[in-house]
């Protein structure tokens, strides 16, 4: 069964790696392109991740390096692996296709200026959260003691995804940003989040900021991080991650739910979901709780029931 998978951060890896790592078969990647042919991965998405403690002068440069590795050692040196720029173009791959889309966690390199967010669209953006977990000038990530809502600046942000038919990220948002968002976005998304009845994490959406997704006709995408899964004691496991689907489910999203695994941004793992090789277990244990139509919904076709139309 095909995956869309919503979130890795092997764009990190590969620039903080300097050309040692290969995208193709790095054994230091848990979405290779390898394990991503293994795991019957159809689409992933790269964000595109700047660390917090980089001066801000130098961000954008970061990002730019981490756009050119995805174009140099992701595409470049695998014909396979096809960019998606258009919302169609998820139905254009081949079967022996994989699709690479960019996306961004977080608008710190943009620093106030629109025109850089504008160069990351034309160089094949399609998804942008507002901020990773602390503040910037657009808005209060889930970290954040302060808890504000999006500035002027992030709305405008907002607005200008609207335009672009860009998908908005909510997933590192505090709550009242996470509100404001909602209010303005067209085409909201939480790329790697889980539930907060379930796993009381900030990072985590409670059970009104889901329905409230849902009700806008927005996507949720689960992540593997066992941190967001279950409060500390046992290791988590693929059932645990189950619950959540399970859960958001009851709240009216079964047909927008999706996966997010949040691999290479990561460092641990549920047991049996440890890269992206091992999808497959994560579907044979969906198919014994839904029906095969719900788990094709999770695995993909929501997805693409719920993405924006191409301009």
């Amino acid at each position: 069964m095909n995956i869309i998978d919503l979130h890795c951060d092997a764009l990190m890896k590969l620039r903080d790696a300097r050309g040692t790592l290969s995208f193709a078969d790095g054994a230091n990647l848990n979405t290779n392109k390898e394990k991503l042919k293994k795991g019957n991965v159809k689409v992933q998405c790269f964000a595109i991740f700047i660390e917090p403690e980089m001066p801000s002068d130098q961000q954008f440069q970061a990002a730019l390096e981490q756009i050119d590795y995805f174009y140099r050692d992701v595409l470049a040196k695998n014909p396979d692996m096809k960019q998606i720029t258009k919302w169609s173009d998820f139905d254009r791959l081949l079967d022996n296709e994989i699709g690479a889309m960019l996306t961004l966690e977080g608008v710190e390199a943009i620093g106030n200026d629109l025109s850089k967010l504008h160069i990351l669209y034309q160089l094949g953006v399609r998804s942008v959260g507002l901020t990773w977990n602390h503040a910037n000038l657009a808005a209060d990530g889930a970290l954040e003691p302060r808890g504000g809502g999006l500035t002027a600046f992030g709305k405008e942000i907002v607005r200008w995804n609207n335009e672009h038919r860009v998908l908005t990220d909510v997933s590192h948002l505090c709550e009242q940003s996470f509100w404001d968002v909602m209010q303005l976005a067209e085409y909201p998304i939480a790329s790697h989040s889980n539930s907060r009845k379930l796993c009381n994490h900030p990072r985590n959406l409670t059970d009104e900021q889901a329905r409230a997704m849902f009700k806008s006709g927005g996507m949720i995408h689960v992540v593997y991080y066992p941190d967001f899964i279950r409060e500390e004691g046992a290791p988590a496991t693929i059932d645990d991650i189950i619950a959540h689907i399970d859960h958001f489910c009851s709240l009216g999203g079964r047909k927008q739910i999706g996966l997010g695994s949040d691999f290479d941004g990561i460092s641990t793992f549920v047991h049996h979901l440890e890269d992206a090789s091992k999808h497959p277990n994560l579907i044979e244990k969906l198919l014994r709780y839904f029906k095969e139509e719900d788990v094709k919904g999770f695995a993909y076709q929501n997805f693409l029931d719920h993405r924006p139309q191409d301009l």
